[in-house]
């Protein structure tokens, strides 16, 4: 009896932690691009003219830059902040639950260059899940280049647009 309850902890622990999902790593190869929506006011949820112009400085910020897919959040300011980079790169924005990203993220981004548009709730969780070294990228014009090399090293560098 005392057996088959210790097997039943131990399955349910095994099964918590695969729930949970581990540690996220990036695939060898990646860039991720992780910013947050352009500015808004107060409770509205839509941008402000600064945060029209911030989109439209994320085209630029980018300009050069490989970029394969565009994730965010079906959030409007998200889907906004997006569109005019989707417009000038021809990309499909795509898009994904705003709870729990990472592991999705990581494995759609594998070996690519992708960015993530998104809020502060689910880029700290992003941060985290990668173990990314602080200041998450959580504040209007935060522009985090993630990248990893051949051998998967993961360098970070930050930007402002």
């Amino acid at each position: 009896m005392k057996r088959r309850a210790m097997l039943g902890l131990v399955s349910a622990a095994l099964l918590v932690g695969c729930a949970t999902g581990g540690p996220v790593r990036l695939a060898a190869d990646t860039t991720l691009y992780i910013t947050r929506h352009g500015d808004r006011s107060g409770a509205d949820e839509l941008l402000n003219d600064r945060g029209q112009a911030r989109a439209l400085a994320l085209v630029a910020a980018l300009e050069g830059e490989p970029l394969d897919a565009i994730y965010s959040p079906g959030i409007q300011r998200n889907l906004d902040t997006a569109a005019p980079l989707s417009q000038a790169r021809g990309l499909t924005i795509e898009r994904r639950p705003q709870e729990a990203p990472t592991a999705r993220l990581a494995s759609e981004a594998a070996g690519r260059a992708a960015i993530w548009v998104g809020n502060k709730g689910n880029i700290a969780e992003i941060w985290e899940v990668l173990g990314l070294p602080e200041p998450a990228p959580l504040e209007y014009g935060d522009l985090a280049v993630v990248r990893t090399d051949a051998q998967g090293r993961v360098s970070v560098a930050r930007r402002r647009y």
